[in-house]
C-alpha cells in the first residue's frame, strides 16, 4: 500500500509595483514569476493576502502579498461563516453588561464555548440609534443613554471602524476580521494593512452580530441600564437595572466602555478596588484633505488625487516633557461629530464613512495626562481624579462654545501665537464651531505642549501647521482614566470571584480590534472558572 504524501502549501510571494501598475493582471503575474524565477505561464491563480500603500518616496509603491497557484488553480477557500453551535438544553449562563465589541466579541466566543450570553446593552439598537443622533447634531440635544457612545456596537459602531491595531499579539486579529466579514463588513478588511468598515457600513455588522447571538440561544437586551451590583460574600451574585429588573449570575464581564462613568461610581460605592491610569487629551485638529494629499503623497498643491489612492492619513508622535503629544484615531475623508454623553458638556470625536470622500480630515492631537497631573481633583474625587479632570474640559468647552454642541474653536496658527481668532475656516462638524481661546481655556501645562508638538509635526510635515487649519475643542474620550484591576491569570477581579473587567472601559484596550480580543480572552477565562 502506498502511503499518500500531503502536498506542499502553495508559496506565498511579496511583491512591490508602481501605483500606476498596481492593478494591472499582467503586472501582477510578471512581477511573481520574476520573484519566483518560473515562466508567467505557470501562474494559474493569484489570491490577494496583503495590500498596502509605500507613499514615503515620490513614487508611490504599493506592496502585495500573492498565494500563488503554480500549474493548477489554489483550492477553494471557505467563506467565514456567522454559524454558531445550538445551545444545551440548560446551558451556563455568562453576564454581559455591555454591547461594543468587547461585550459581542465575549457573546460570541460563550457560544463558541457552550456558555449561554445575556448581553445588558443601556442603550438602544443600531437602528432606533441612528434616530436619536438627530438631536445632538441638529438641536444641540444628547440623548443620555442612545447618543455616539452609548447603543448597540458601542462607540465603535458610528466611529469609521478602523480596525489597525498593534496588538497581535494579544490574540487571534484574523479571527476577528473574519467575524466582521461573516456578518457583513466588506471582505477587503482581510488584506488591507490599515483596514476599515465605514460608519454607514457598521451598523448592519453589529446588527447582524446580535442576531447571531440570538439564534444561537443568547439573549440580548436593550434599554438594560445597570443601576447596581449584587454581590455575595466576594463573589459576583447579579445586577440590577434602572427599570428594576435584576438579572442573576455566578459570572459577569464588565464591558461597558470608556464613557460609561456611572458604572465607576457604583464599583467604588460597593467598595471595590479601582486605579488611575494614564490617558490623553486635546483637540480634533480639522485640515482640507486635499492638503494632507499633497503632504503625504507628494502631489503639487491644487492637484487631484490620483484614482488609485485612498484619502491620505498620517500619524504623529512626539515626546515634550515627559509627555506624549500625538495624533489620535485620524479620519481621512471624515467628520468631526459630538460625542458627548451629557447635557452639560461638549465632546468631539472623528468618524469616516466607507468611501472617506468628505472634503476634510480629521485628527485627535492629544497630550498624555498622568495620574499625578490630576492631583487637584484627587481630595474631591479620589481614584476617579481623572474622570473629573475630563469632566471640568468638557464642561468649559460647553461653556466656551456657542449653545447646546457648538464647539469652541481658534486657527492652529492663532493658537500657536495665541491670538483670538476673527472668523475660522470652514469645518465637517455638522452643530458649528464657535470663536474661542482654546490655548486659554486648556490647561496652561497641555497648551504648551500642545504647541512644541505641534512646532515638531510642522517641521515634519511641511504646511501641517496653517491658518487653514481648525483646532476643536475637546477630544477628552481618548481611553479610561480608571483601571479595573484583574488577576493577570484568571482575569477576575481581585475583591470579587465571577467578576471580568474587561475591554477599553476597563483598561485593557485600545480601540475596536484590542477590545474584541478582549472581550474573547475574558469569555474563555469564564469558561475555565
Amino acid at each position: 500500500m502506498t502511503e499518500r504524501v500531503d502536498a506542499s502549501p502553495p508559496p506565498v510571494v511579496d511583491v512591490v509595483l508602481p501605483l500606476e501598475d498596481s492593478e494591472s493582471a499582467e503586472a501582477q503575474r510578471s512581477a511573481v514569476a520574476s520573484k519566483l524565477d518560473i515562466p508567467v505561464d505557470r501562474i494559474r491563480e493569484l489570491r490577494l493576502r496583503k495590500h498596502s500603500i509605500d507613499a514615503r518616496q515620490r513614487q508611490i509603491k504599493v506592496q502585495l502579498r500573492y498565494e500563488v497557484g503554480l500549474d493548477e488553480p489554489l483550492a477553494p477557500e471557505a467563506a467565514p461563516s456567522c454559524n454558531y453551535p445550538a445551545l444545551s438544553a440548560s446551558p451556563e449562563t455568562v453576564l454581559i453588561v455591555g454591547c461594543g465589541p468587547a461585550g459581542m466579541f465575549a457573546a460570541l466566543e460563550c457560544l463558541e464555548l457552550g456558555l449561554k450570553p445575556i448581553v445588558l446593552e443601556r442603550g438602544k439598537d443600531a437602528s432606533a440609534r441612528r434616530f436619536d443622533l438627530g438631536p445632538i447634531l441638529k438641536e444641540g440635544r444628547v440623548i443620555e443613554d442612545s447618543n455616539y457612545c452609548f447603543g448597540e456596537g458601542g462607540a465603535g459602531t458610528f466611529s469609521d471602524g478602523k480596525l489597525y491595531t498593534r496588538a497581535t499579539k494579544r490574540g487571534p486579529v484574523r479571527k476577528v476580521y473574519e467575524t466582521l466579514v461573516a456578518h457583513g463588513a466588506p471582505d477587503r478588511i482581510l488584506v488591507d494593512a490599515h483596514p476599515h468598515i465605514g460608519s454607514n457600513l457598521l451598523p448592519k455588522v453589529v446588527m447582524a452580530m446580535r442576531e447571531s447571538i440570538r439564534k444561537a440561544g443568547g439573549e440580548v437586551h436593550f434599554g438594560a441600564k445597570v443601576s447596581a451590583f449584587m454581590l455575595s460574600q466576594n463573589r459576583v451574585a447579579g445586577v440590577r437595572t434602572a427599570d428594576g429588573r435584576e438579572f442573576a449570575t455566578r459570572k459577569l464581564i464588565l464591558a461597558t466602555g470608556h464613557s460609561a462613568r456611572d458604572i465607576y461610581h457604583l464599583l467604588q460605592k460597593e467598595e471595590l478596588r479601582l486605579e488611575q491610569k494614564p490617558f490623553a487629551v486635546g483637540v480634533r485638529i480639522e485640515h482640507p484633505q486635499p492638503l494632507i494629499d499633497s503632504l503625504q503623497y507628494h502631489l503639487p498643491r491644487g492637484s487631484e488625487r490620483p484614482r488609485l489612492l485612498p484619502a491620505a492619513s498620517y500619524r504623529l508622535a512626539t515626546k515634550i516633557d515627559g509627555r506624549g503629544v500625538h495624533s489620535f484615531c485620524m479620519c481621512p475623508g471624515g467628520f468631526i461629530v459630538p460625542a458627548a454623553t451629557e447635557n452639560d458638556e461638549v465632546v468631539v470625536n472623528g468618524m469616516s464613512l466607507a468611501r472617506r470622500d468628505s472634503p476634510f480630515a480629521n485628527s485627535g492631537m492629544v497630550v498624555t495626562v498622568e495620574p499625578e497631573d490630576t492631583e487637584g481633583f484627587r481630595k474631591e474625587h479620589g481614584v476617579l481624579a481623572g474622570l473629573a479632570f475630563q469632566k471640568a474640559l468638557e464642561q468649559a468647552a460647553k461653556q466656551h462654545g456657542g449653545g447646546g454642541q457648538i464647539a469652541p474653536a481658534q486657527r492652529v496658527t492663532d493658537f500657536m501665537t495665541g491670538k483670538s481668532s476673527q472668523d475660522l475656516p470652514k469645518t465637517s462638524y455638522f452643530p458649528g464651531i464657535q470663536a474661542a481661546r482654546i490655548d486659554e481655556i486648556l490647561p496652561s501645562w497641555v497648551v504648551a505642549r500642545l504647541r512644541r508638538g505641534l512646532e515638531i509635526f510642522g517641521r515634519q510635515m511641511h504646511g501641517y501647521v496653517t491658518e487653514d487649519c481648525n483646532l476643536v475643542g475637546f477630544e477628552t474620550r481618548t481611553s479610561s482614566p480608571v483601571r479595573i484591576p484583574r488577576d493577570q491569570d484568571s482575569l477576575q477581579h481581585p475583591d470579587v470571584a465571577g467578576f471580568f473587567p474587561c475591554g477599553e472601559g476597563a483598561g485593557y484596550a485600545g480601540g475596536i480590534v484590542s477590545a474584541a480580543l478582549d472581550g474573547m480572552r475574558c469569555a474563555k477565562a469564564a469558561a475555565e472558572s
